[in-house]
């Protein structure tokens, strides 16, 4: 092909542009080892051979499929598929760490993330420091000769937050000649995924993402990924091997039948979010809305500069607090109340009682959530019938 296939394109077909012979989906590898021919492919394998087959732990052919298919799709080099989300995040960011060194992030995270940042890494001396994605500025004077990696999240979890990427490289560049090391920046783009954000043009080194969500699309997996440059995927799935949290075949295989229908499901969702999102702006019973693709979002000019589309997730805050929420939540017919999102179902949750349980008063205003919110993972099924889902819950409070 003469010009970059479409993301659609590279979702099916990976690198597979041409005709050969074979099944039209790659089968289902389920084992957990390999026979060989002779002991002549251990040799080689102990002799540094990758490509020998020896173990699931290691490398599969279904795992393989997909890690190539997202590869592509992100532009970048390599992919190492995981079990989970927060397998992904852990093992990437344990790839760059070690104890004595400092991490720089954003406050408003994923809440495991957050709880992984307090309460894992600390008992092996790894330092968090927060900055204001309002202040990135202040980058330069939070690092130090230990500060090895900058991480965020944006759009944020829950409150849909959006960092400017474009500021940030640049504050983590002057903080890196200032301290006189390499800054490591990674993010977490499940929620625009690679169809609306590319953040290894912007210039981050590596991206991970929940696969369970859009990836998935379909609430029936568990499924993570680190994506970037070959070296340092290398090392991901050197640690990988130790600690565990490798991709099952099957559910790669289930992954791989979602990314075919990756980009029709994504842009129905994204589009039901912006109208679900403009009818509820200025409800009676909503005392705020969050949706990047609204004009009335704080950072709506930095998600128009830095994203193509503006995603799924919807963050609404109801008159009457957590009453309020658990109400609405409980009245929905067709929207499900469930802990998570990026399925074709809509869902919904509430974070203090879900994604950020178990976080004091003050961690909560660091994440800008308060008891009132309610997160919506906006599905694909017909507006009309969510918009009259959410008007018939809203009169009940």
């Amino acid at each position: 092909m003469k010009k970059k296939p479409s993301i659609a394109t590279r979702a099916i077909h990976g690198k597979k542009l041409h005709a050969y012979k074979g099944p039209l989906s790659t089968p289902i590898y389920q084992t957990s080892t390999y026979r060989f021919e002779s002991s002549d492919d251990a040799i080689r394998y102990s002799k540094g051979d990758t490509s020998v087959y020896v173990y699931s732990r290691y490398h599969n052919p279904s795992v393989e499929d997909v890690e190539e298919k997202l590869s592509v799709m992100n532009d970048a080099d390599a992919a190492a598929l995981f079990s989970s989300g927060m397998a992904a995040i852990s093992t990437a960011i344990l790839s760059i760490v070690k104890s004595g060194d400092e991490i720089i992030s954003t406050p408003s995270l994923y809440g495991g993330t957050y709880r992984f940042f307090r309460d894992v890494l600390p008992l092996y001396n790894i330092k968090v420091k927060y900055v204001a994605a309002d202040a990135l500025s202040d980058i330069s004077k939070l690092a130090t000769r230990n500060t090895k990696l900058f991480y965020c999240e944006s759009p944020t979890n829950p409150t849909v937050g959006i960092v400017d990427l474009h500021k940030a490289i640049v504050e983590v560049q002057k903080a890196g000649k200032k301290s006189g090391t390499k800054i490591f920046t990674m993010i977490d783009n499940t929620f625009a995924t690679c169809l609306y954000q590319s953040p290894f043009t912007i210039g981050f080194d590596a991206i991970v993402e929940s696969a369970t969500k859009y990836i998935g699309g379909h609430s029936d997996i568990l499924a993570g990924v680190v994506v970037g440059k070959k070296e340092y995927i290398k090392n991901v799935r050197h640690l990988a091997k130790y600690l565990g949290g490798c991709a099952d075949p099957f559910a790669a295989f289930l992954l791989s039948r979602s990314l075919k229908t990756f980009q029709l499901r994504v842009d129905k969702q994204s589009e039901n979010a912006l109208m679900l999102a403009k009818h509820f702006e200025k409800h009676s019973k909503v005392s705020r809305i969050f949706y990047p693709g609204l004009q009335s979002h704080p950072q709506h000019a930095i998600a128009k500069k830095q994203m193509s589309g503006y995603g799924a997730m919807v963050c609404l805050e109801v008159k009457g607090g957590v009453k309020s929420a658990v109400k609405v939540c409980d009245s929905l017919k067709v929207a499900v109340n469930a802990m998570s999102l990026g399925g074709a179902e809509t869902l919904v949750s509430i974070p203090v009682y879900s994604s950020h349980v178990n976080m004091s008063g003050e961690e909560l205003a660091k994440h800008g959530v308060t008891p009132g919110m309610i997160r919506i993972s906006i599905g694909a099924e017909g507006i009309d019938d969510l918009i009259e889902d959410f008007e018939q819950a809203l009169k009940g409070i």
